[in-house]
């Protein structure tokens, strides 16, 4: 009969313990306390390429309704434009967008920020006219 040795062989796995882990996100953390601030005007920059990427898509709009009715509209719900839904709303979106005046050669659109990008109490605002071209307005 064919006898079975088992051989137990001892391994060692190599961890690291709690205490190393939590030094190490303590070292985290205070890195990024210190790069935080050097970093929040970049948010807040890459955050406001919403406002004028949107804000675009409006001109783009009230491009086309002039071209069909010859003037501008003041009632954003004529446009063939849907604003994203904001954080309020469960959406991703930072500002709110609406039609400031229209008349049949001009019009101006505003973007304002919901959300206080660097926490200052200042909320970013853009606006954009028939020209095209989105001015920032209130810098955050």
């Amino acid at each position: 009969m064919l006898k079975l040795k088992t051989i137990h062989l001892k391994t060692k796995i190599v961890a690291i313990n709690l205490q190393e882990t939590l030094i190490v996100l303590a070292i985290i953390g205070i890195l990024l306390l210190l790069a935080l601030p050097n970093l929040m005007p970049l948010i807040a920059k890459a955050k406001s390429v919403e406002a004028q990427v949107q804000l675009k898509a409006v001109y783009n709009a009230q491009t086309t309704h002039r071209y069909m009715y010859s003037k501008y509209t003041s009632d954003i719900n004529e446009l063939d434009f849907e604003a994203p839904k904001t954080v309020k709303e469960n959406g991703t979106a930072n500002y709110i967008y609406q039609l400031i005046s229209a008349d049949n050669n001009s019009f101006k659109a505003r973007a304002e920020a919901i959300t206080d990008f660097d926490g200052d109490g200042i909320l970013n605002v853009w606006e954009i006219d028939e020209n095209g071209n989105p001015k920032q307005i209130i810098k955050d």
